[in-house]
């Protein structure tokens, strides 16, 4: 398969990242990297033997040796050089979230035409466990769903040790705060372990700042969530159930789980240790029995890899990405309910 030509827009630590992949694997190749900061693209370039370093987005897109674009940028200033992109007919990757309002993934869907577009988001459902996960679904073991669940709480570890970002908690830089710098890795986790099946139909949601006493956990000028809690009830009566927060007074467990009629999962999106599938299941002659599925050591690697591979592939095969464009107007629709649920205390149909 001949390599695909591929330019990285933004250099910093996660577009520094896709460059590496980019030029270190036999089906890509590195063009090009761009970033406002022409001194930044250049070492960018010259740590991983990119082609050309471009001071501007657009200067990268209009080279035609550049066949797709990856956009390491915040999704507040993403969607229109990902629409030039696209017009400019180069496949395109987003970095998550998606972008700030369906309204936005609309128009990149409209702007894509027979291109490849697709998102970071599925990074994590590129483990082993994830797909053990997934067939387990798939295969009916659960019976019919009730209850998808996922709950990522990061205790309060103090005062940061470096400057940070302004577009990390912030509704104009980067569509909103902690939910979409986690949640959006949580609802592509949750959908595409149960095979993109449930459709969301109405969302109650309350979302808080981070606390009074603890102003230098964010930004300055942040507007945005440190804890968010939603419940989003679906076609059928699946219910997701989700919860995110950081700099928390609470140190708990994170997890995922998918309940069924019949017998449920319990799984660590992040894989951060040892990592267990668990299989709770119900007997009509006995108690609750609990089997393990898998268990082992999650590839973190893969995570960084994985989607980059997938995109290119998908490329050179002309089929659909992990998480297509489409998939994510999913994800950012009920985003977007859940913000504005949240902002009104009533609950939101999601369309």
């Amino acid at each position: 398969m001949k390599p695909v030509r591929i330019g990285i827009i933004g250099c910093g630590v996660m577009g520094a990242r896709h460059a590496a992949v980019v030029a270190g694997h036999a089906e890509m190749e590195l063009a090009a990297v761009a970033d406002v900061r022409a001194d930044v693209a250049r070492t960018v370039a010259e740590q991983t033997g990119a082609l050309r370093a471009y001071d501007s987005a657009e200067a990268l897109i209009d080279d035609r040796e550049v066949e797709a674009v990856i956009i390491a940028l915040p999704a507040g200033l993403r969607t229109p050089i990902a629409l030039r992109a696209l017009n400019a007919g180069k496949h395109t990757l987003l970095e998550k979230p998606i972008a700030t309002s369906a309204a936005e993934v609309q128009e990149l869907i409209a702007a894509r035409g027979s291109l490849v577009g697709g998102v970071c988001s599925c990074r994590f459902r590129c483990f082993e466990s994830a797909k053990v996960a997934a067939a387990t679904v798939a295969n009916g073991t659960l019976g019919p769903l009730r209850v998808v669940h996922f709950r990522g709480i990061l205790a309060d570890n103090g005062p940061r040790s470096r400057p940070l970002a302004p577009w990390r908690v912030s509704h104009r830089l980067n569509g909103g705060g902690f939910w979409v710098n986690w949640g959006s890795y949580d609802l592509d986790f949750v959908m595409g372990v149960t095979g993109w099946t449930l459709k969301p139909r109405i969302a109650l949601a309350q979302t808080w700042p981070v606390a009074d006493h603890l102003p230098d956990r964010v930004a300055d000028d942040s507007d945005a969530e440190e804890h968010a809690i939603a419940l989003v009830r679906c076609e059928g009566g699946v219910v997701l159930s989700m919860e995110r927060g950081e700099s928390m007074p609470l140190s708990t467990p994170s997890l995922w789980q998918i309940v069924g009629a019949n017998a449920s999962l319990r799984l660590d999106m992040l894989g951060t240790e040892r990592t267990q599938v668990l299989l709770d299941r119900s007997d009509p002659d006995g108690p609750v029995t609990t089997d393990v599925l898998w268990e082992g050591d999650n590839d973190w690697e893969i995570t960084a890899r994985q989607p980059l591979i997938d995109f290119a592939r998908a490329i050179r095969t002309g089929r659909e990405p992990m998480t297509s464009f489409e998939r994510g107007l999913v994800m950012q629709k009920i985003t977007d309910a859940i913000y504005e649920s949240a902002e009104t205390g009533r609950a939101v149909e999601i369309q």
